[in-house]
């Protein structure tokens, strides 16, 4: 009865029927609707890679076969073969072993090398599809994340005693190189549409990579940020800032970094075009950024490329010597004799820019660590500091102000004609106290008697601590009287301390 009942009853159709009746009618809706939705899945796929490289989207841009030659199609034709090529160039190979995949990476280095002459040429118009694929490919083979450093001995990336590490893939890097840096020196590029690829974000990959081990790849990448600073202009305060981000990090932080001499030799020349009066983000740029990096133990690497940025600053504003020279003294080194040997060598370049009012400032702190150095056992140390007397400009700094300078450095050199073992130290120490004896005898004999006054007084200081050392001993060598654990403590009255 029940099965009779349920026979009866209509019959809810199955999945599988559903499926089959829409696969027999070609023209019917429910196919319509799935084709639509097929076809709006594939533009949300298009639209989200539109927003980075519209040239994926471009029509016809695949239509030219990538491995033909600029010569074999017509005019109208290349644009869309450089496209193509550019897409092809966007697979990256592995160089670990150099036999795999040989021919592959022929093919792409032969396009990569088309792609550099047709660009060279100027016959290349980049429409911002090309704008966008350029980017693309330039991103995809240059942004990468490098190996681990595994150098112990270094804190501040390579040495000068280091050998540098040459990236296997440097065959292919070269030439994407070579063609960002013809991309963004091309002179019909247009700024306002490339800087929607070339943004903050490809800003800072391409600052990343100045962390490299290979110093050909960072000697393009200093050409190349450069060729950015200069023609996208609305990049040029984010850049600042960036870098400055990497240098914080390089001196507050990790103390590691390859790329920092590079940087500074590109903001060398930037720092020259600043128009005056200085902005205050630039003398901030100056205090927190350059002067700081002094600290680290590897600033012998790129000392050059700081002073250099460091006196460009002090030409555009002399009133920024005293800052500079009071940031030297903050990280003046104590135990590390060839950064100090950099250290003075800056500084005198820095007093022959310095004003009078400037170089009062900051005289008194300046010459009682000049007179450690005078002192230094370290002979070259003492040398050089010596030499700033044979500078003419430093020397006239001195002689007007020599009523407080000399009494500052006149111990230096008294101590080094009685003791000093380095007969060349010797001899310029002589040299300086007969200058100092031709501007002004009388200031000399003053020094020289305070000296001897100081002296004495020293020498009777000592003399009473040494007779009250030898009561303290004789004292603790008293016997004690009395058997047991007894003893005489000895009355503290007896025996008065006093140095």
């Amino acid at each position: 009865m029940i099965k009779q009942i349920l026979s009866k009853l209509p019959r809810k159709s199955s999945k599988s029927d559903t499926l089959a009746s829409a696969g027999s009618d070609s023209n019917n809706n429910t196919n319509l609707g799935s084709s639509i939705q097929c076809s709006n899945g594939l533009n949300v796929v298009r639209r989200m890679s539109s927003a980075v490289f519209p040239s994926m989207v471009t029509a016809g841009a695949e239509a030219v076969e990538p491995h033909l030659s600029f010569k074999d199609v017509p005019n109208t034709e290349k644009q869309k073969l450089f496209v193509s090529k550019l897409n092809l160039c966007c697979v990256v190979y592995h160089f670990n072993d150099p036999d795999k995949d040989q021919a592959e990476k022929d093919s792409k280095r032969q396009a990569l090398i088309e792609l550099v002459d047709f660009v060279a040429s100027g016959s290349a118009k980049f429409s911002e599809a090309a704008i966008a694929a350029t980017c693309k490919m330039c991103a995809i083979n240059l942004f990468r994340d490098f190996p681990p450093k595994y150098r112990s001995n270094s804190t501040g990336g390579e040495t000068e005693d280091e050998e540098p590490m040459f990236d296997p893939a440097w065959s292919h890097l070269q030439i994407v190189y070579d063609l960002l840096l013809r991309f963004v020196s091309y002179s019909s590029l247009d700024v306002k549409v490339a800087k929607k690829y070339v943004d903050h974000s490809f800003i800072l990959r391409l600052l990343e990579l100045f962390d490299s081990e290979d110093p050909r790849e960072r000697d393009c990448l200093k050409t190349i940020l450069h060729r950015i600073y200069g023609k996208f202009m609305v990049h040029r305060p984010f850049v600042r800032k960036a870098v400055s981000n990497i240098i914080y990090r390089f001196v507050f932080e990790t103390e590691r970094h390859n790329g920092i001499a590079e940087l500074l030799e590109i903001f060398g020349s930037v720092i020259s075009g600043f128009a005056l009066p200085l902005k205050e983000e630039h003398k901030m740029f100056l205090s927190r950024a350059l002067i700081p990096l002094h600290k680290p133990k590897s600033v012998g690497i790129y000392h050059q490329q700081l002073t250099y940025c460091v006196v460009q600053f002090i030409e555009k504003e002399p009133k920024l010597a005293s800052v500079v020279i009071k940031g030297l003294l903050k990280y003046w080194p104590v135990t590390n004799s060839q950064k100090e040997l950099m250290f003075l060598s800056e500084l005198e370049e820095i007093l022959e820019m310095t004003g009078v009012v400037e170089f009062q400032k900051i005289m008194v702190p300046l010459f009682r660590r000049i007179g450690c150095c005078l002192n230094s056992s370290h002979f070259q140390v003492a040398e050089r500091a010596h030499f700033l007397w044979n500078n003419e400009h430093v020397l006239n700094h001195i002689t007007q102000n020599r009523q407080v300078i000399l009494p500052l450095v006149f111990p230096a050199l008294e101590r080094n004609t009685r003791n000093h073992w380095n007969q060349a130290v010797l001899n310029l120490t002589l040299n300086v106290r007969k200058m100092f004896c031709e501007m002004d005898e009388e200031l000399v004999l003053a020094c020289q008697g305070k000296l001897e006054e100081e002296d004495s007084k020293s020498s009777m200081a000592a003399e009473k601590r040494r007779l009250t050392w030898e009561r303290l001993e004789t004292a603790a060598s008293f016997q004690p009287v009395g058997g047991g654990n007894i003893s005489f403590l000895v009355n503290p009255a007896t025996c008065s301390v006093t140095c």
